[in-house]
């Protein structure tokens, strides 16, 4: 069993998909207004 919730490893593969879908969808979000 893990302490910890996440491990460092696993928390920067979330930061990068949540970085890649931001970067992905902020121009849509942009260009719908």
């Amino acid at each position: 069993m893990r302490r910890h919730g996440f491990t460092l490893i696993e928390l920067l593969v979330v930061i990068a998909i949540i970085a890649i879908l931001a970067a992905i969808l902020f121009p849509v979000f942009a260009q719908a207004r």
